[in-house]
């Protein structure tokens, strides 16, 4: 996808939402920082609005600035993703592809130096330094997680996003995946941004936990915090459909079970985006206006008409 199809992709989702906003009347479900650009589409109309969001763009893009903002943020932001084998390109052998990034930033001057640093990281990820010299489809799905993860530590970056990296792993290599993310993070320092939907992984590798829903923040705070005390109604939800492995327990507890299916993200619903599905939703207030994300405890942050500020 070139710059341009992405830069029309992200127009022409803003003109969609925006002409459902006006179909259903007022702005008041948008989120803040949308509000602005909403007013200039109802003013300007869809076709002018397209064209002056291309202009302001293509002038940003063009600012001298720019590229070397985008540099910087790529030195220290790297990502592992959830497939491997879709991440890793397959006519490059795993030392082409953990040096790239090395040379491409000037960590190291010469080839050699940058293959002796990629031989240190695969031994840091639990493979041999004579693997530099195979390709990914020689390899098992989680040594190709490791090897991503080495490409993606191989810069030293600040941090780390981590999507899912382990839904894709047999259970047995998921667990050895976190254990080494944990290693990584001593040595390393990093900060991780681990997302999954697996609430069990959550709970063990995170010190913070935030919980999302169509794009947007419910309930934020401390992982112990928020798993022992849920206050967003659609965090409870979660939390009571994972199983505890205790038949006694497991038949005594009552699950909260939404009704209806997650709408598109395209046409996110007016007020708060959870209110069709929400079990204790305020008409004419729930559905009218979203609700701030405010702190209801000490790191605790919801974003509910239930709950005050404490």
């Amino acid at each position: 996808m070139s710059n341009r199809e992405i830069r029309d992709f992200i127009v022409q989702d803003y003109i969609k939402r925006f002409k459902a906003v006006l179909e259903n009347g007022g702005k008041e479900s948008l989120p803040d920082d949308e509000k602005e650009l909403f007013e200039k589409f109802e003013k300007l109309g869809p076709d002018k609005f397209l064209s002056e969001m291309m202009k302001e763009i293509t002038r940003d893009l063009r600012e001298g600035d720019i590229k070397k903002k985008r540099l910087s943020f790529r030195r220290n932001m790297q990502i592992v993703f959830q497939d491997p084998m879709s991440s890793l390109n397959p006519r490059m052998t795993v030392g082409e592809i953990i040096t790239e990034p090395i040379l491409f930033h000037g960590i190291a001057k010469t080839k050699k130096e940058a293959y002796d640093m990629a031989g240190d990281l695969l031994k840091q990820v639990g493979l041999k330094v004579y693997h530099l010299d195979r390709y990914p489809h020689q390899f098992s799905g989680g040594q190709r997680q490791r090897i991503a993860i080495a490409r993606a530590i191989s810069i030293n970056p600040r941090i780390v996003i981590l999507d899912e990296p382990t839904s894709a792993l047999d259970v047995s290599v998921q667990a050895q995946i976190i254990n080494l993310f944990l290693d990584l993070q001593k040595s390393y320092n990093f900060t991780y941004l681990f997302i999954s939907h697996d609430l069990g992984l959550v709970r063990f590798i995170s010190e913070k936990v935030a919980v999302m829903y169509l794009g947007r923040i419910v309930e934020m705070g401390d992982t112990e915090e928020i798993f022992n005390n849920p206050i967003h109604p659609y965090t409870k939800a979660l939390l009571s459909a994972v199983p505890i492995p205790d038949p006694k327990v497991e038949r005594k507890r009552k699950r909260l079970i939404l009704k209806g299916g997650v709408p598109s993200p395209i046409n996110r619903p007016m007020g708060c985006f959870f209110h069709p599905r929400c079990p204790w939703a305020i008409e004419g207030k729930c559905d009218v206006q979203y609700p701030e994300l405010i702190e209801v405890k000490e790191n605790h942050y919801v974003a509910c008409f239930l709950v005050e500020k404490s």
